[in-house]
């Protein structure tokens, strides 16, 4: 399988990515002329943030037996000063009253173990080339 990631142009505003098997659907609002058929691209990149940390309080309650239900993380956004993008990005791991207090700390160590955020901190270098196709 390969390791690239496939972008298409589906029609309108419509932008996919094919990866590993899987196909990511993308649209514009209708506001940025779209048909609001599929999260936007920056609405995706916020997810993967917030299901990444997700993914890693979940395993560990799992390891831990604990229960996950009224478990839930709520991500909030807060804009840079400049008032151009985001400047700040918290997630509240909310827990229900049993949840085990000599876990609190170590759930917020698990959700800190996100990829997607150590990706954010330490950024790649990005490149954009063309080529031609041997179409």
């Amino acid at each position: 399988m390969s390791k690239d990631m496939i972008i298409t142009f589906e029609g309108g505003k419509k932008v996919n990515a094919e990866f590993k098997g899987f196909t990511i659907e993308t649209d514009q609002s209708e506001y940025a002329g779209g048909e609001g058929s599929a999260p936007e691209p920056f609405m995706l990149f916020l997810a993967s943030i917030g299901t990444c940390a997700g993914i890693y309080v979940y395993s560990f309650c799992q390891s831990r037996e604990i229960p996950t239900e009224g478990i839930r993380i709520v991500q909030s956004h807060f804009p840079k000063e400049n008032g151009k993008g985001i400047g700040r990005i918290v997630l509240t791991i909310e827990v229900p009253p049993d949840f085990p207090e000599k876990y609190r700390d170590a759930v917020v160590n698990a959700a800190n173990l996100c990829a997607v955020k150590k990706h954010i901190q330490d950024p790649p270098v990005f490149e954009v080339v063309t080529a031609t196709t041997g179409k």
